[in-house]
């Protein structure tokens, strides 16, 4: 009787993987955006962009479902040297460096070294007491009055802190005065000189970019009680095998640098000059911004990516978790925060933690195309990266072309791979 039960159980149990496995195996395939039809528009756009002048190389990586459907590169790299843009290249991600620091400082929030709504001044006191700006009187000096409350992280994590910019002349005097970007000063020295700078707004009233992303650095190496660029090496690149996304490139790599190119407004692209273009990362200066500064290759920036379209890892290994990764990519800004600077210009979005975030399918077909929950961030050589956690796709696009993206090239690449905004 044992022997026959335990035959039964398991026939039983036999029956029931094979039932499982016709389910799975008869499961619906996840959709596909990436089709051979949208690979061929893709290969169009981006090489439309080279014949028609509108950048000197472009180069383009996508995965979707976590494989690569993607690749392709068109035009120079470095026209003068006759060198092809192509994925080894290695090129200013400038301000698409400011999602790499949201998720080192994160990596320190899961540890419990802060809170989001903490005072700013409780770890780098120097941001204490600080005064915002009312005006200036008969005689042009400044009148201030006390901050309505202080700054907290959750301010430098949404661009809410009230840093001033150079829109106010009373106010960019002082900034120019400071030079708290001096490549000289470590980030020690930038964040005594931006403090004592009166804020523009009090604390979380506007939305206004500016060096909030260089104070998380600042807080980061606080916190760790390691250099910026140390922690990030440590912490991010060497996990997640990004060996190529530094700061300072080694002399042995120079030649895979991408030249940089200005655009004039009659359409001309003239190299700027190597002395200029390649100042911050030739030589190993004290400041390492956390707002920009990194360069990087697109297999690089696409593990970083991958990682955060997989909720916090990559293969085995685990960065941040789940819900960390939810909360960066939740809007943190409440609509009473209407002045926003440019940041309608991205389309109807919000900001999480150092990400623009839609919240609402594009108005009509002449904004940039997303689907609601994307998230992304761009760069002033006209880089691009957005993650679609609907589709499970991660875009990561790669020029080096200033004035930002004035030929809308993000629009084109986004509508190649998504089709033009409510097209039937």
């Amino acid at each position: 009787m044992k022997q026959t039960l335990l035959c039964l159980l398991a026939i039983s149990l036999l029956a029931a993987v094979l039932s499982f496995s016709h389910q799975t195996n008869n499961a619906p395939a996840p959709a596909v955006i990436i089709t051979p039809s949208v690979k061929s528009r893709i290969d169009a756009t981006l090489k439309g962009y080279i014949d028609q002048g509108k950048t000197v190389g472009v180069s383009a990586l996508i995965f979707e479902h976590g494989k690569e459907v993607y690749y392709n590169a068109f035009g120079m790299a470095d026209r003068e040297a006759n060198r092809p843009m192509d994925r080894n290249t290695l090129v200013r991600i400038f301000s698409m460096t400011k999602p790499v620091t949201g998720v080192a400082l994160m990596t320190l929030y899961e540890k419990g070294a802060f809170q989001l709504d903490e005072p700013l001044s409780k770890y780098c006191p120097e941001f204490k007491d600080m005064k915002v700006y009312k005006g200036v009187d008969a005689n042009g000096n400044l009148i201030t009055e006390p901050a309505k409350r202080p700054i907290t992280i959750r301010d430098i994590t949404r661009h809410t802190a009230g840093f001033a910019d150079n829109s106010i002349p009373a106010l960019a005097s002082l900034v120019k005065q400071s030079d708290y970007m001096n490549l000289n000063n470590d980030l020690a020295e930038m964040a005594k000189r931006l403090a004592a700078i009166p804020l523009q707004f009090h604390p979380g009233d506007q939305w206004n970019y500016g060096p909030s992303v260089d104070v998380q650095a600042y807080l980061v190496q606080k916190l760790s009680g390691r250099p910026y660029d140390q922690y990030l090496q440590e912490t991010l690149f060497r996990p997640l095998q990004m060996n190529h996304t530094r700061y300072v490139i080694p002399g042995a790599d120079l030649d895979r640098f991408a030249a940089l190119y200005n655009r004039s407004p009659s359409g001309d692209l003239t190299r700027v000059p190597d002395s200029s273009a390649n100042k911050m990362n030739a030589a190993n200066w004290a400041l390492k911004p956390g707002g920009w500064g990194l360069t990087s290759t697109l297999d690089d920036y696409m593990k970083f990516t991958q990682m955060l379209v997989n909720k916090g890892a990559l293969g085995k290994t685990r960065i941040l978790k789940p819900q960390t990764v939810q909360l960066m990519s939740t809007n943190q800004l409440s609509d009473t925060i209407t002045q926003r600077m440019w940041l309608p210009s991205k389309g109807r979005v919000g900001f999480g933690i150092n990400f623009a975030v839609r919240t609402q399918p594009p108005a009509n077909a002449n904004e940039n195309h997303g689907i609601v929950s994307e998230y992304f961030w761009d760069g002033a050589a006209s880089t691009l990266f957005w993650v679609d956690p609907v589709n499970e796709l991660t875009a990561v696009f790669f020029t080096q072309e200033i004035p930002f993206d004035p030929v809308k090239m993000h629009k084109g690449f986004r509508d190649a791979i998504y089709g033009v905004y409510g097209a039937k």
